[in-house]
């Protein structure tokens, strides 16, 4: 009886070393896959490059002709052919980067060198960016999100909600809109977190096409806690499509001069007149149904029309202006992540954030006032939003808050 259950013994203690020794052998095998994927992925996004520029905030700038960049490894792009620009450009009345005397807008890496004529400006996607992210599936992409809407059910999903403070119009024909953005850098909890000023373009409703682009705060995406420019699209309300900036196929890039994603610089400054902003402008071509970004007075690229179903055979029907945070609550707590400059809408210019001169391109293809427009505040007491409509000025919206306060508890 003895000899029979050391025999058992030794069995069990042979199949579990067979087990260990199979799941070690799976998990290096997992390992080495995981490791290659990444590095295949590193390859699909670093294009070969004809100059490399470094910039002091640690940003590694690539030249990459305009022919390989990574928009055109999409299935739909495949034979795509570029417009280099666009057929015309709804900006009647130029604006540029100049506000209250400030200085024009640069990104730090423009300090330190210029890509060729030919080629565009391509951040660097190091192993640690794609390594931050939860998979290679989800990098550059927003999580869990949403456009902001009124009697949204707001879910906490995977511990993590957006809130929102936003002026809106809903219900129209919009080819496209303009604004300019003041610029600040709120402070953010924890690289989970993000806070964003942008402009949203909408098609269907729920929101399934959209373009936007902004400045943001955001460093899970960035690994920093720097304020840079960024774009997104999506083209199934958020599911699988689209990303930020130039990190997955889709958006193309023609001009040399503007790196998206790059860092912004002045930053505003609390009650001063140091209050900087950009102009952002989008707008439909209707030679060719691509949608138009124009920063200052650069044409950065487009999003192909290919790329949509709703924005490509119709105008968008919801234009945004505004800012989102993301957020946690782990212990039931809100955080101090702010919105804008960190200070509500009401204490006003110099002091709060604001979009101002709120454009809309028209089916004339003309700039107009925006009408009907309201407001959006999906916690008010953490931030909120109000419209004004300034003669000088045109329409503006400020907003933005500290988050955690006595009345945000």
């Amino acid at each position: 009886m003895d000899s029979a259950r050391k025999m058992m013994k030794a069995r069990l203690s042979l199949l579990l070393v067979l087990v260990l020794m199979i799941t070690s052998a799976v998990c290096a095998i997992s390992r080495q896959n995981n490791k290659q994927e990444l590095l295949d992925h590193l390859k699909r996004l670093n294009k070969p490059y004809v100059k490399t520029i470094k910039s002091s905030d640690g940003d590694i700038i690539d030249c990459v002709n305009l022919a390989d960049q990574p928009a055109f490894d999409h299935p739909l792009l495949m034979n795509h052919t570029i417009q280099l620009s666009p057929s015309f450009d709804p900006d009647q009345n130029k604006e540029n980067d100049k506000i209250e005397g400030a200085e024009p807008f640069t990104q730090l890496w423009q300090l330190n060198g210029t890509c060729p004529q030919g080629t565009i400006p391509i951040i660097r996607t190091k192993k640690r960016d794609l390594l931050r992210a939860s998979s290679i599936e989800a990098f550059g992409k927003k999580r869990n999100s949403t456009v902001p809407r009124p009697r949204f059910v707001r879910k906490y999903i995977a511990g993590t909600v957006h809130e929102y403070a936003t002026a809106y119009v809903r219900g129209g024909k919009y080819y496209g809109t303009k604004a300019i953005l003041n610029v600040w850098e709120p402070h953010v909890d924890n690289e989970i977190e993000f806070s964003l000023s942008q402009i949203w373009l909408v098609g269907g409703s729920p929101a399934h096409d959209t373009i936007e682009a902004g400045w943001h705060v955001n460093p899970q995406n960035n690994g920093d806690y720097q304020t840079r420019f960024f774009i997104y699209w999506t083209s199934d309300g958020y599911e699988h499509t689209g990303c930020y900036n130039l990190r997955c196929q889709g958006f193309v890039q023609t001009n040399n001069k503007v790196a998206v994603g790059g860092t912004l610089r002045p930053l505003s400054t609390y009650d001063s007149d140091d209050i900087f902003g950009i102009t952002l402008s989008f707008w439909k071509d209707p030679h060719t149904n691509n949608w138009w970004l124009k920063y200052g007075e650069e044409n950065v690229g487009y999003w192909p029309a290919s790329l949509f179903t709703i924005l490509a055979a119709d105008s968008a029907s919801e234009v945004q202006w505004g800012g989102e945070v993301l957020l946690q609550k782990p212990d039931g707590r809100h955080s101090t992540t702010q919105m804008g400059s960190g200070h509500f809408a009401e204490e006003g210019l110099r002091k709060a954030s604001y979009i101002k001169n709120m454009q809309l391109v028209d089916e004339y293809t003309n700039l107009r006032d925006p009408w009907n427009i309201a407001t959006y505040e999906s916690e008010p007491n953490c931030y909120n939003a109000k419209f004004f409509n300034a003669l000088d000025q045109g329409k503006y919206v400020f907003f933005g808050g500290p988050g955690r306060n006595p009345n945000c508890p």
